[in-house]
């Protein structure tokens, strides 16, 4: 449940909206422009409490809810997509801990995250993307923990971090019920970070490869159990979801507004373009999927903070915000014609960062398929 109030809600979405617009919209099209994530924000965003919030009270946190975080994903994600991807990676870490840590990894992460350090998700490879059965990196048993191989690829926040969840085979043949994961300090002898690389969108956010030759980890640096990992994996995308789509919700607000804002002040024929039908319609259907976004985005994060089953509200309101975002960024270039074409106005990039929302945290055919799956389970 939930530990904030309806007024106490109200207060953090009030304070990120403030953020986003002061600090945050700001960097965001030379953040953009530089592919550059703007670490100066960190240790005012930590100041205000608006990063970290699930980390338990035990732990030193504000021990706060999926809504609550929700709700700030949202605001920052109006002022820009990737500062918001990267911050939250350090949030889909902490949910690895939260669904398998030890009481030991879990006082280590939480005490790292809160003093400033950044964790990152080392899930995809080449070959393993939407298949995560498919991954091929190896962690070998030797007599004092493993021995790893292999390479990750498109790690968010990798050329941050200082440490990673990372996912590998212990057992090959069993599939995905031979995924495990592990906790890696970057320093490691045999990892190694490749270069930051090039992106559409979202260009804020770093990305990277990651290799492993032969790094020796610990066995008390696995997370959970040997052959937990895709289940691991699978309980952290049901909190991490519905926080991509409330990035979307965010980036899809944005677009409206400034469709709104242009068509009021834009005349033709004699009268603002937001009278014409042709225009106002787009902006009507633009709404709706913004509202509509909203409803599932709140219910795939209640459902979390209630303790209930939430796959099929997270699956849900990912596949619809996502592709919301995408729609409502292409109409409102339209609504702005030829200067929506311009990249001196911030059209053009929320429609570069919104394309990934439909490809990460699982592709939009996939939350079809965990949709379909779900409704032939009931």
């Amino acid at each position: 449940m939930s530990a904030a109030s309806a007024d106490e809600r109200d207060l953090i979405q009030g304070l990120a909206r403030e953020f986003s617009r002061r600090e945050i919209q700001p960097l965001a099209a030379a953040c953009d422009r530089e592919a550059r994530f703007p670490l100066e924000l960190a240790p005012r965003l930590r100041e205000l409490g608006l990063v970290n919030l699930t980390v338990p009270v035990a732990q030193g946190g504000l021990g706060l809810g999926a809504e609550e975080l929700a709700l700030v994903t949202e605001e920052f994600g109006w002022a820009c997509a990737g500062i918001t991807g990267a911050l939250g990676i350090n949030a889909i870490v902490a949910d690895v801990f939260h669904c398998a840590g030890s009481p030991q990894q879990k006082s280590e992460v939480f005490g790292r995250l809160l003093a400033g350090q950044w964790g990152a998700y080392a899930l995809t490879e080449p070959g393993a993307g939407s298949d995560v059965g498919a991954i091929a990196t190896r962690a070998r048993r030797t007599g004092k923990g493993y021995v790893l191989d292999g390479s990750k690829l498109w790690i968010s926040n990798a050329p941050l971090a200082d440490f990673f969840v990372l996912f590998a085979k212990t057992d090959p043949a069993a599939g995905r019920r031979g995924i495990s994961a592990f906790l890696l300090q970057r320093d490691l002898p045999g990892l190694r970070v490749g270069p930051a690389l090039g992106k559409l969108g979202q260009r804020a956010a770093p990305a990277s490869e990651v290799f492993l030759d032969q790094v020796e980890v610990p066995a008390e640096r696995l997370i959970g159990e040997e052959g937990q990992g895709f289940l691991i994996a699978m309980q952290v995308f049901d909190r991490s979801r519905p926080m991509v789509a409330a990035l979307a919700l965010g980036l899809a607000t944005r677009a409206l507004d400034e469709a709104v804002a242009y068509a009021r002040q834009r005349h033709s024929m004699g009268r603002p373009i937001i009278e014409h039908q042709a225009i106002g319609h787009k902006l009507a259907d633009m709404a709706v999927r913004v509202e509509a976004s909203r409803l599932l985005v709140r219910q795939a994060a209640r459902s979390l903070d209630q303790g209930r089953p939430n796959t099929l509200q997270a699956a849900s309101a990912k596949l619809f915000a996502a592709d919301s975002a995408m729609f409502c960024a292409t109409e409102a270039i339209q609504v702005f014609g030829g200067m929506g074409y311009s990249t001196d106005l911030p059209l053009e990039k929320l429609f570069r960062d919104a394309k990934v929302l439909q490809i990460y945290e699982g592709t939009s055919e996939i939350q079809r398929n965990i949709i379909a799956r779900e409704l032939a389970r009931r």
